[in-house]
């Protein structure tokens, strides 16, 4: 084992990268309930999605385990499964085996590109602000989509929404959501999946949901999504800003957790680089091509792996302990199938928090700054779209800096992003 994954050499021990990756596990095991819940409502067979969830979850992270040897493990992503259900098959009526399609393309591109090491330029073109905003948006819509899914609140003619009536399960929602808070606030491994665990014991407790008649069984079949994509039905130039926003998100999604867990695991050199770096994103891009076939969302690196280097994990042997993990999560599922709404509700809510509070890494004295962010952020929620969002970020972002004639700051890239976002406009 040390020969392979340079524990002693990283200050590690085997106990440690156990210890480790257990932990990440528990902090991102909620993706085994979350990301079902999502996409079963473009339709796919929710059976299907835990089994596929688990399995890409654990393909990815044992890919990045033993070949990149980091302790960062990898999950179909949140924000992504979302723009996936409620963007492309909900809004924009495609049918989910071409979204698969989507998907699938665009792991493809990004591969390509990291290969060829284009991603670099990509970097360094799209800018921080936009970056950063894409994040807390993307939390907002997540939020919005679980305090609705929790019937905190409904539609309405009037005001377009309101807050929905105190019933029993929407007061049980909250008391998940509060039991979350507490132990994110004293930083407990696993908060949302134990949060997950307390909503739906009191859901048994007041009868709104049942215990299955087994704990233990096989896991569901894959067959009803399984190599279901539709990728020539994906190859239209009217989906090409769905290919684009996916790429974007993923890649900067990844890219910013793989720099954020290497600071931690302390395998920069002296410039501040990650020479293994475009090791991790070829397998990122692996992993989520992987994905789209056995027929989820884009797989990409998860920031809960942090939790588990806090606690001693180095190599990537504890990402293998995670990939491990998700396996044996397969001979639970009759308990995630139990799992009401109003216990994984509250956990979108809480990664959405979580994800907006990156808006704290921005300058908001900077009147530039502030209009790109603020329509970036909340153009995603208000408008229901994720790529919206990113359209009115760019096209903000380019027009402010050109009345500014503040030239130098837009990349040659950017403007070819933002003919990009006009056709789209235009086409629609």
């Amino acid at each position: 084992m040390d020969r392979i994954f340079h524990i002693s050499e990283r200050s590690g021990s085997l106990r440690k990268e156990f210890i480790g990756g257990f932990t990440t596990f528990l902090a991102m095991a909620y993706i085994i309930f979350v990301n079902p819940a999502i996409l079963s409502l473009s339709g796919m067979d929710k059976g299907a999605l835990i089994t596929v969830t688990c399995i890409s979850a654990a393909l990815g992270s044992m890919l990045m385990g033993l070949f990149s040897n980091v302790p960062i493990a990898l999950a179909p992503g949140m924000g992504l499964n979302v723009f996936f259900t409620f963007n492309l098959v909900q809004g924009s009526n495609i049918p989910w085996p071409q979204v698969l399609g989507i998907v699938f393309v665009s792991s493809i591109v990004f591969l390509i590109l990291t290969i060829s090491g284009f991603r670099k330029h990509i970097a360094k073109a799209i800018p921080p602000v936009i970056i950063i905003s894409s994040t807390a948006g993307i939390g907002l819509f997540i939020a919005l989509i679980g305090m609705k899914n929790m019937n905190l609140i409904i539609p309405d003619a009037n005001t377009l929404v309101a807050m929905g009536s105190f019933n029993m399960s929407v007061i049980l929602g909250i008391m998940t959501l509060i039991v979350m808070m507490i132990l994110e606030i004293r930083k407990v491994p696993g908060s949302l999946l134990i949060g997950i665990f307390f909503g739906t014991v009191m859901g048994l407790v007041t009868e709104k949901t049942t215990l299955p008649q087994t704990i233990f069984s096989m896991p569901p079949s894959m067959i009803p999504i399984v190599f279901k994509l539709d990728i020539l039905g994906a190859l239209k130039w009217s989906f090409f800003p769905a290919i684009f926003s996916f790429m974007f998100l993923a890649f900067f999604d990844s890219l910013a957790t793989l720099l954020a867990c290497s600071k931690e695991i302390g395998i920069q050199n002296h410039s501040g680089e990650v020479p293994s770096l475009g090791r991790m994103l070829y397998y990122d891009a692996i992993a989520s091509t992987f994905g789209a076939l056995l027929g989820t969302s884009t797989v990409t690196a998860f920031i809960e792996s942090s939790t588990g280097i806090a606690a001693g994990a180095r190599t990537g042997l504890a990402a293998i302990v995670t990939g491990i993990f998700f396996l044996l999560a397969l001979l639970f599922t009759p308990l995630v199938a139990m799992v009401p709404a109003f216990a994984v509700a509250p956990a979108l809510i809480m990664v959405g928090v979580l994800m907006f509070r990156s808006l704290a890494l921005l300058d908001f004295n900077d009147p530039k700054t502030a209009i790109v962010a603020f329509l970036t952020t909340v153009m995603m929620p208000f408008t229901y779209s994720i790529s919206n969002g990113l359209i009115f970020g760019f096209l903000s972002y380019i027009l402010l800096h050109v009345v500014t004639a503040d030239f130098k700051k837009i990349h040659p890239v950017l403007w070819v992003i933002g003919a990009l976002c006009v056709l789209n406009i235009v086409l629609r």
